[in-house]
């Protein structure tokens, strides 16, 4: 009898093989706000096989490496949705090493909105993909679209129609993740034509939208993202339509336009406008602590910053003219920045309530003053917060808001199985404080574990590069 009940009882399962099993975590589900503990994550090359209860799981899966989270928090990998590399050939090196910083501080990925290192950065962009250099996953905007002989260094200069249509060739042949378009000589109806254009193609836009239009205009043309929350700021004013027809006829100058719009904001013209982007899909990134440094630079100085240690001295020369201006300004000109930055803050809920994606960007890299790479995000999402945002909604605006707009939630924005092995563990609950998102103990990026001692080495790493380019700097 014991031998025909042990004949038919089918043989238990033997485990499937993982490379690496991260048990005893709170996964942190960033979509629906919501703690989960006692899970196991399975991963497997750059993906994450299966997520579960840790008492099931342990069970179904072995692995080479098991990481006991100690009931940490799990979060997916954070994105800074708008860098930069630039400040010219000399400073390659410089901007290079601006990459393991990403890392060290949990950024798995960053969108380069454009400097003057155009293809290094896309060079770069396939040797990370690759495995041949170390860094964040990189989307890359390419060379910038402008006017002829704009301000801005490393363009595609358009002074016609057929210059637009071949700056945008260019960026195809390039295969550019998104375009960026800006207005230093752009004129505003090449401008809406890049914009149109790159739609018609099937290429996502952002960009600086010219002052002789309407945030409207370019929502309408089929930009896919506002950079910079002075935008949206611009878009609630109820005379902006009047103030952009003055501006282009030539009426008025800048500085004319630019203390009408202070002084023109309508809450009611906001939200009609703010619902207008959520409605058709324009994301915005408010890289809101590069305006609050310069804004409060009279009374938060950053030059003796500890973090300066990790920026090369080429970089950090290309933070003086923004300093020397800031330092020029008289008393009034301070109170009244100081003023501004508070009223364009102020929009970030009111957005929030809208319904628009908004997505973290820092906007750190070369000419922004003390807007640094790495420890900038985590500063930007506490800006959030403090500002009305929820730490679950600053979390989402640097875990989700990229994917989605890039198309990639599949691949994304959640520990889950089938999501790309980017994850972070934190020492605390970051749906209870943002300020968790610093308290990080490891970094998976593409299914590789970079312990805390890993993350600190980046950082020594970094350091002493910049000690050794200062020292070179000073013979």
């Amino acid at each position: 009898m014991s031998a025909m009940l042990a004949a038919s009882t089918p043989a238990l399962a033997a485990p499937s093989r993982a490379d690496l099993l991260i048990r005893h975590a709170t996964v942190i589900d960033v979509e629906q706000g919501r703690a989960l503990s006692g899970q196991t994550v399975a991963i497997r090359g750059t993906d994450i096989l299966a997520v579960g209860a840790d008492a099931e799981l342990a069970k179904q899966w072995t692995a080479t490496e098991t990481i006991d989270a100690g009931n940490r928090y799990l979060i997916p990998g954070l994105w800074d949705m708008h860098v930069h590399f630039g400040g010219g050939p000399a400073l390659i090196e410089e901007n290079k090493a601006l990459l393991p910083l990403y890392v060290a501080h949990g950024i798995t990925t960053v969108r380069d909105a454009s400097g003057d290192l155009a293809e290094q950065v896309l060079s770069w962009r396939g040797q990370i993909a690759s495995g041949q250099l170390f860094g964040p996953q990189l989307f890359t905007s390419g060379a910038k679209i402008e006017g002829i002989a704009p301000v801005w260094k490393g363009t595609l200069e358009a002074g016609d129609k057929a210059g637009v249509d071949a700056a945008l060739d260019r960026e195809q042949r390039d295969q550019v993740d998104f375009v960026k378009i800006t207005d230093s000589t752009l004129s505003p109806e090449l401008f809406l034509y890049a914009v149109g254009q790159a739609k018609q193609r099937g290429l996502r836009t952002s960009g600086h939208i010219p002052m002789a239009l309407t945030v409207s205009q370019a929502v309408d043309a089929g930009i896919s993202s506002i950079e910079h929350l002075d935008y949206a700021y611009k878009a609630g004013v109820k005379d902006e339509a009047a103030i952009a027809a003055d501006f282009a006829a030539g009426r008025i100058d800048r500085a004319e336009a630019n203390r009408r719009l202070r002084s023109g904001f309508d809450r009611a013209t906001a939200m009609q406008a703010y619902e207008r982007f959520a409605k058709a899909g324009v994301a915005v990134t408010p890289t809101l602590d590069g305006g609050r440094i310069i804004a409060f630079l009279d009374v938060e100085p950053r030059d003796q910053d500890p973090y300066l240690a990790y920026i090369g001295p080429g970089l950090r020369a290309t933070y003086a003219w923004r300093v020397e201006r800031a330092a020029k300004a008289t008393p009034e000109q301070i109170q009244a920045r100081h003023a501004h930055y508070t009223e364009v803050a102020a929009v970030l809920p009111m957005l929030q309530q809208a319904g628009v994606q908004i997505m973290a960007g820092t906007d750190a890299g070369f000419l922004n003053s003390y807007n640094f790479p790495g420890i900038g995000l985590h500063n930007e999402l506490a800006l959030y917060v403090r500002e009305g945002l929820t730490p679950l909604q600053a979390l989402q605006s640097a875990t989700r808001a990229g994917p989605a707009w890039f198309g990639k939630l599949d691949r994304y924005g959640a520990v889950s199985a089938g999501k790309a092995a980017d994850l972070v563990l934190l020492e605390r609950n970051p749906l209870e404080d943002i300020a968790a998102t610093r308290a990080i103990t490891t970094v998976v990026m593409r299914g590789k574990v970079y312990d805390r001692a890993a993350l600190d080495r980046m950082l020594s790493d970094s350091k002493a590069q910049v000690a050794e380019w200062n020292a070179q700097a000073t013979r």
